[in-house]
């Protein structure tokens, strides 16, 4: 007689779609081992049956997709009916093939203010507005992205957004960029601690340009994928580095295995998988994988 246990199982994506590659799953019964070993086609989800079910049913599923993070998840089936299994898999920064990014005209009039005011841009300097987004590199794109969808979305009690007080950009990198801010971005920053938007934290690796001191250091309290603000100041002049940290959001959101990400720098491909996954925010942009 056929064991009970059954397991709907549906791969997807951030965006909520099928993975559109055949995957290989593997899963493991945790008391009596074994292996099983199974395809799943692209764009289909399966039914896999005859498990143990409960209280004798408890698998480790381990699925490695081609262009995706392999993630893991352990599982107890139920003894009766159908127990669903839906994972979400982040993209494998290495395995994308090119940025899918937005029009220059789509892009927010925010956006458009700051990029068309930045002529000092480091290796990109004489380029401004539309010929400098263009210029940019895919990952320092990605980077520039996510960080503007994040601090649009970061509202002070005053209705203005973090974005509103960035003037000009002086440095763009995959994981943050640096900015021309006006004092009354620090000062809004500071004074929303009570409110709990930011919080104080130390800033001491982020190093200030040459003549500028240290400022003060504020984060989101996200879980994942917090906004970050180190600011410095020379005289009246105010510079901020603007970044978005993983805080292990991949290993704790996705549940990808840990070992996968060992001696792994954050990508911005990962930042936007989190911002669109977790914190339902869109950058603008998609990946090709």
């Amino acid at each position: 007689m056929p064991n009970p246990g059954k397991i709907q199982l549906e791969l997807l994506d951030v965006q909520g779609a099928a993975l559109r590659e055949d995957v290989a799953v593997n899963m493991r019964h945790m008391t009596r081992g074994g292996d099983m070993r199974l395809k799943v086609k692209a764009g289909r989800g399966a039914i896999i049956k005859n498990l143990l079910a409960q209280p004798d049913g408890v698998y480790r599923v381990m699925i490695d997709p081609p262009s995706y993070m392999p993630v893991a998840r352990f599982i107890a089936v139920k003894s009766a009916g159908v127990t669903p299994l839906q994972l979400t898999f982040p993209v494998d920064p290495q395995k994308v093939q090119g940025l899918l990014p937005p029009e220059y005209d789509a892009l927010p009039e925010d956006a458009r203010r700051l990029l068309e005011a930045s002529d000092a841009v480091l290796l990109f300097e004489g380029s401004t507005g539309e010929a400098l987004f263009e210029a940019i590199d895919d990952v320092r794109r990605a980077g520039l992205l996510n960080i503007l969808a994040k601090t649009r979305a970061t509202t002070f009690a005053s209705g203005r957004t973090v974005l509103s007080y960035v003037t000009k950009l002086t440095e763009l990198r995959g994981d943050r960029f640096f900015a021309l801010v006006s004092r009354e971005l620090r000062e809004e920053t500071k004074n929303s601690v009570l409110s709990g938007l930011f919080t104080e934290v130390d800033g001491s690796l982020h190093h200030p340009p040459k003549d500028f001191s240290h400022a003060g250091s504020y984060k989101t309290p996200d879980h994942y994928g917090n906004l970050q603000l180190t600011f410095f100041v020379k005289d009246d002049e105010w510079r901020a580095d603007i970044d978005i940290d993983d805080a292990n959001g991949l290993a704790h959101v996705f549940q990808v295995i840990r070992n996968a990400l060992t001696s792994r720098p954050t990508h911005p491909y990962d930042i936007h998988q989190l911002l669109v996954h977790h914190q339902k925010l869109d950058p603008g942009y998609g990946l090709r994988v």
